[in-house]
């Protein structure tokens, strides 16, 4: 996976995490282990990857509208001068994005049209500044974090590889500044997607 193309490639092969058990925010090494993930699992297994091969372990937040969405989380790369997104999604939307992007903005902006209810209501509305996973590193004991799971409450632990549950990166990732797409007048001004835009995001790859 030398490759941001063939790490997305290999995102696609895993099963979509429907978090059958309780909620899970797995590392990379037990998302690998239980073959699934959802987008943060996702993202940060990506970032592992692209670490290794030389790039800074970068995640973006795109914030929606609360509580009717949820927000989804990519891995970002450089190449070319441009930045580009592996994502993992279960529906044909919010994914891959190649490096052709200048900013952030213009690459968060990509998944604006994509980003909606089955009502149609257009809902991405932030995105965060890139966040470097190396961060928790250098924390060496992790704050607990409140989650359904017992697992995953503080203590010494590394990113990429414990067995715990790692609900306080979401968490760290919600409190990093982040920037508006739109002004209030383009928010009262937005179309609703149409019939066929809200049939095609229905498409789904993993059946729950």
């Amino acid at each position: 996976m030398d490759s941001p193309k063939k790490i997305q490639d290999f995102l696609n092969s895993l099963e979509f995490n429907f978090e059958k058990n309780g909620e899970t925010c797995f590392c990379p090494r037990m998302v690998l282990k239980h073959s699934k993930a959802h987008c943060m699992e996702g993202a940060m297994l990506a970032a592992a990857i692209l670490e290794f091969h030389g790039h800074k372990p970068l995640v973006v937040d795109l914030r929606s509208v609360k509580p009717h969405d949820d927000d989804h989380v990519v891995a970002i790369f450089k190449q070319f001068g441009c930045f580009g997104a592996v994502s993992k999604t279960n529906h044909a939307v919010l994914r891959y994005r190649e490096p052709i992007y200048k900013t952030i903005r213009e690459l968060a902006l990509s998944y604006f049209h994509e980003y909606f209810l089955e009502s149609g209501k257009k809902t991405l509305r932030e995105y965060s500044e890139p966040f470097d996973l190396r961060y928790f590193d250098r924390v060496k004991k992790i704050n607990p974090h409140p989650g359904p799971s017992p697992r995953g409450r503080g203590g010494d632990r590394n990113w990429r590889t414990t067995e715990k549950n790692l609900f306080e990166i979401p968490h760290h990732l919600d409190k990093v500044k982040h920037y508006k797409i739109l002004s209030p007048a383009q928010i009262k001004n937005l179309r609703k997607a149409d019939r066929i835009e809200i049939k095609a995001g229905k498409l789904i790859e993993w059946k729950k």
